[in-house]
């Protein structure tokens, strides 16, 4: 049975028209991701939810791909506050093949049920499973149970220290009953994106005796509205008012572990790289990766009639010529 999923309007999650560019969608998401991180939200509890409802939007916004289809999926919003899913999608599992959704739902995993049945995991479209298997006219054979993979929503704060999260998975089991299992999921520290987390047995059923499938929970990494991750290491982008970039200062900035402070040298360019060595996420149970921060020099939207001489009186003495 196909069930009804609830709609989830992104571009109003964030805040933005249909039509946003991707830098404007961008902008919004760190905008509200700021206000609504867990470390800073004032009521931890609706944070931590927000948070999540906006890294979802991010996710499929942000992805050029995942937004196209999104954006085909138009048609139906006018449905209602409960959308259908389309009955295209089907599953096969080891030994027999049958039509239709997948019929795993998950909850704890930082995704929407609307998520999970166009955008998750491995499934090739609207919440579709695909296995083959060599036996599948045999139906005397044991065959084991097909695997099942859902995303797993987590943050850098989880990925930098581990956590524990609760996992609940409703399925029906080998006699057709629904049943709903609950897992205390070990998030191990350094875990990248990308990484399966295996729950040995808890996938479907097998056929003829045969052994169950395994489950298994693709990490997705939130994003973060201060920095993005490549392999252990973080990149930042530190903004500098053209003075400081010339003068040199001391400058704070936030870290995964509170903040930290960088140390501008004069002159430094506009695209410099500056790194805090050991400030990124895990690389093994010894060492961390690096934060890199990219220098931004922002120049003043407007200026007084004082700056104003300050700055002709400056340009006045200086011999610098970037053309030259």
């Amino acid at each position: 049975m196909i069930m009804p999923v609830q709609f989830k309007d992104y571009y109003e999650i964030l805040g933005v028209p249909r039509g946003a560019t991707a830098d404007e969608i961008k902008k919004a998401f760190r905008k509200l991701a700021r206000i609504h991180h867990p470390d800073v939200a004032k009521n931890k509890v609706t944070g931590e939810a927000k948070f999540k409802e906006i890294n979802e939007a991010y996710e499929v916004l942000g992805d050029p791909e995942k937004r196209q289809k999104y954006d085909q999926l138009g048609a139906n919003w006018d449905k209602g506050p409960e959308y259908q899913a389309p009955p295209q999608g089907f599953y096969q599992r080891r030994g027999y093949n049958e039509e239709g959704p997948s019929p795993f739902e998950f909850n704890g995993t930082g995704f929407s049920d609307f998520f999970e049945a166009f955008f998750a995991g491995t499934r090739d479209h609207e919440g579709s499973f695909r296995r083959t298997s060599p036996f599948a006219d045999d139906a005397t054979m044991a065959v084991r149970g097909h695997d099942a993979e859902a995303d797993i929503l987590v943050t850098l704060e989880e990925a930098l220290k581990g956590s524990r999260r609760q996992i609940t998975v409703r399925r029906a089991d080998a006699n057709g009953r629904e049943r709903s299992d609950s897992y205390n999921v070990k998030i191990p520290a350094g875990v990248r994106e990308g990484k399966r987390i295996r729950l040995s047995g808890q996938g479907g059923p097998g056929r003829t005796g045969g052994p169950a499938g395994d489950l298994y929970l693709r990490v997705v990494l939130a994003k973060h509205p201060d920095f993005s991750v490549e392999g252990a290491d973080l990149h930042y982008e530190v903004s500098l008012a053209p003075w400081e970039a010339v003068l040199g200062k001391q400058v704070k900035i936030p870290t995964l572990d509170g903040s930290a402070m960088l140390n501008v040298k004069p002159c430094t360019q506009g695209g410099a790289v500056l790194r805090l060595r050991g400030l990124g996420l895990p690389k093994d149970e010894a060492k961390r990766g690096d934060l890199y921060a990219t220098v931004s020099i922002e120049i003043p939207p407007s200026v007084t009639d004082e700056e104003k001489k300050l700055w002709e009186q400056l340009a006045a003495k200086s011999t610098f010529d970037p053309r030259k």
